[in-house]
């Protein structure tokens, strides 16, 4: 029996062709990684004007938006890279997003004076449909569901 090289990739996440674990950026992966890049950059849009234009009006709001902004950016690029290594940053990502908009959305609601403004996890994403509610959990589900066995 042969140790592998831990210095040596893993064929099965550089070659698509090779069987082995589902590749996170196939498939239905696909479109997950294009909704994750439209909100990220949807985000970083929405966060840059913020901050530029009107910071002193709402600071955390538009600090909340850039977060967002950061996360849907890692998200999207480790979902769409597919290695061991992305795998455990996209969940540490979509985590922070899971709590992130579970998190102002409910302060958003309870204490809307709170936020001025809205960012993009206020009231749960209702500002854009409630897809940032939804999002992280098809994240999670998707990640589960390619997992390597």
């Amino acid at each position: 029996m042969t140790v592998p090289d831990p210095t040596t990739p893993d064929p099965t996440l550089l070659d698509p062709r090779t069987p082995g674990p589902a590749r996170t950026n196939r498939g239905p992966g696909r479109v997950l990684v294009a909704v994750y890049g439209l909100f990220a950059l949807a985000a970083t849009s929405r966060a840059a004007v913020q901050l530029i234009t009107s910071y002193s009006e709402a600071p955390l709001a538009y600090l909340l938006s850039a977060l967002a902004a950061v996360v849907y950016i890692i998200a999207t690029l480790t979902l769409a890279r597919s290695t061991r290594r992305s795998r455990r940053v996209a969940w540490a990502a979509i985590l922070l997003e899971l709590v992130g908009v579970l998190s102002v959305g409910t302060a958003s609601v309870l204490d809307p004076a709170a936020f001025p403004r809205a960012t993009v996890w206020s009231v749960y994403g209702i500002g854009y449909g409630f897809v940032p509610l939804v999002l992280p959990f098809l994240g999670l589900l998707w990640l589960l569901r390619t997992r390597p066995r």
